[in-house]
């Protein structure tokens, strides 16, 4: 039994970020899992307290449910996942990564083994062989099609945590290579080039909507489908990213019907990598980058940096894809907090004997004259 409110969630978050990457490079393929995302940041969520928990549950959209809720909705969710189809792999792995002289509290860690199944080591970030650790779980996990997610670990690291998903389905109606072509494909710019195109006539699940048309491509047994988005040739995939949202998503989930028609599609591959920290402060989550982990370890731990990869193959069989996502934390070492005030407009002010306490001058300043030489 899965949780709709975790699906929602997720659903919710999906649209929120990929809406603040499109902000960000509005030029660019993005191509994210946001379940990936969401499973990381859930397991990171465990460990937070206070103004970071809080601002955790509102870029996440888990405001209506208790912590015990999203770690039983997750799990169950996962386990849904895993059994979707078999002519559909996804596997999804969870893993820990902690600091080998830090004692972390075991609640949190035996909540992150109990429900999501997290494989849970302890390990010397100083030695180099570290990082290469990590990265082989993570290119064992997505079937070598992300061999490295870290380049690198921060000298202050305690924790990393990761989620890797890996994707392979297979069309419930394969494309004939024979009808596979070169044909023009016109890039974000105008320009155009050559490109392997797959072409198929048969019945799809399809819909015109306002200034685009979509349509939804099968796996297996069709419980799985890749949905293809074309905005209409006046309009533009700006435009489109505008009206994506969950309510509109809603309403055209809704309104697919069967028809029979022809598909054309580019057969490729692509690779993505993508830092979320600025994405996510915009969805709410900066105090998360400052500290509130303290249900962790004991002292403050901060997350650093949020990595995510991901990896697709389109072509006349199927899809195969990855992601993986690593939550990097590290100690939280508070700087002075500073200000900046700029007098320029009315103010009050006051003359004031510190140690009698006595108020020798006061007023408000509305208006200002020249002063003398």
């Amino acid at each position: 039994m899965v949780n709709n409110k975790l699906v929602a969630a997720n659903t919710q978050f999906a649209f929120k970020l990929f809406r603040q990457l499109t902000k960000q490079e509005p030029d660019k393929n993005i191509f994210v899992s946001p379940a990936s995302i969401a499973i990381a940041l859930s397991m990171t969520y465990n460990g937070s307290v206070g103004q970071t928990q809080a601002g955790m549950a509102i870029a996440l959209g888990l405001q209506e449910m208790s912590l015990p809720q999203v770690n039983e909705a997750n799990s169950q969710l996962r386990q849904a996942l895993e059994n979707l189809d078999n002519e559909v792999e996804l596997a999804i792995a969870n893993s820990l990564w902690a600091q080998q002289d830090i004692q972390f509290n075991q609640d949190f860690l035996q909540r992150i083994q109990e429900f999501y199944d997290a494989k849970v080591t302890n390990l010397d970030f100083s030695n180099s062989d570290a990082l290469t650790t990590i990265n082989n779980w993570v290119n064992e996990n997505t079937h070598g099609k992300i061999k490295t997610i870290l380049s690198q670990l921060s000298p202050l690291a305690i924790l990393i945590l990761i989620n890797a998903i890996y994707f392979k389905g297979i069309w419930t109606s394969p494309f004939d290579k024979e009808d596979t072509h070169d044909r023009v494909f016109t890039q974000l710019d105008g320009t155009q080039k050559q490109h392997p195109m797959m072409s198929q006539y048969e019945t799809y699940r399809y819909y015109q909507g306002d200034n685009f048309q979509a349509v939804s491509l099968p796996y297996g047994t069709g419980r799985v489908s890749m949905y293809i988005f074309l905005p209409d040739a006046g309009s533009s995939l700006e435009a489109f990213h505008k009206n994506l949202n969950v309510v509109n998503w809603d309403r055209w989930m809704k309104q697919f019907h069967q028809m029979k028609g022809r598909v054309v599609l580019p057969r490729f591959q692509m690779e993505y990598k993508v830092d979320l920290k600025e994405a996510l402060i915009a969805l709410g989550m900066e105090a998360a980058f400052m500290g509130g982990f303290q249900q962790m370890c004991a002292g403050n731990l901060a997350i650093s940096k949020v990595i995510h990869k991901t990896f697709l193959e389109v072509n006349e069989e199927g899809s195969e894809a990855a992601a993986a996502t690593v939550v990097e934390l590290v100690r939280s070492f508070s700087s002075e907090p500073t200000f900046t005030i700029i007098v320029d407009r009315p103010f009050f002010c006051c003359i004031r004997d510190n140690q009698t306490g006595s108020i020798l001058f006061m007023g408000s300043i509305m208006e200002l004259s020249p002063t003398s030489n």
